[in-house]
């Protein structure tokens, strides 16, 4: 509980832990948020760490102009982290296959795994790409395209084109909005609203494949 806590607690006054670390670590701040987006995208088990939040914090941040870091050094830092964070959750896939998730885990939910799975008999290998913007979709997917031995050339386009729309939407719409005094002095409730809109489909998601599995039963 204190973990979900602190994990919490940073993503609603995301904005004031990214000064402090920006602030505290400077040029090392680069790092610390590509470790973050590599681990949401390349380990299955850490669906919980902000993405979309993330992102937008940290382009409103950076359009202060009084952190040192540059938009575009980050951008393409991070769409190397989205990248390489999604070949690796790839490879466990290929390596691990379905059998990690089972019915009562309470991270690798079967029913994330069978959701996933649906969206991507649904979507093909644009899946991939839609993923991104979908919370725990965005963890899941590359596992499954593993698991489904998605050609890996194939794999890598629909990876590379999802992590550019992502990182330069989200980081792009925070730097330009993310000043606007409106959005600046109510950024808690920016985050929540972000939160709420982008978990939506997955906790509908989730609650359909409940009562799927439920009515099979």
């Amino acid at each position: 509980m204190e973990v979900i806590s602190s994990v919490l607690d940073f993503i609603l006054h995301i904005d004031k832990h990214l000064v402090e670390i920006a602030s505290e670590y400077q040029t090392w701040t680069y790092l610390i948020i590509f470790l973050i987006i590599f681990a949401e995208t390349g380990f299955v088990v850490t669906p919980f760490l902000p993405g979309d939040s993330l992102l937008f914090a940290v382009g409103a941040l950076i359009a202060k102009g009084n952190t040192g870091l540059d938009i575009y050094l980050m951008g393409l830092l991070l769409i190397i982290g989205a990248v390489a964070g999604n070949t690796v959750n790839y490879y466990l896939g290929s390596y691990l296959g379905p059998k990690v998730f089972k019915p009562h885990n309470r991270i690798l939910k079967l029913e994330y795994y069978v959701k996933t799975q649906e969206f991507f008999n649904k979507q093909g290998g644009k899946a991939v790409i839609f993923s991104r913007f979908l919370p725990i979709f965005r963890t899941v997917a590359p596992f499954v395209a593993g698991v489904g031995k998605m050609n890996l050339g194939k794999f890598t386009y629909y990876n590379v084109v999802g992590a550019l729309a992502w990182i330069i939407s989200f980081l792009g719409l925070g730097f330009v909005f993310g000043n606007i005094p409106v959005i600046k002095d109510n950024f808690t409730y920016v985050m929540l609203v972000i939160i709420v809109l982008t978990i939506l489909p997955a906790v509908f998601a989730g609650v359909r494949t409940r009562r799927d599995m439920k009515s099979a039963a």
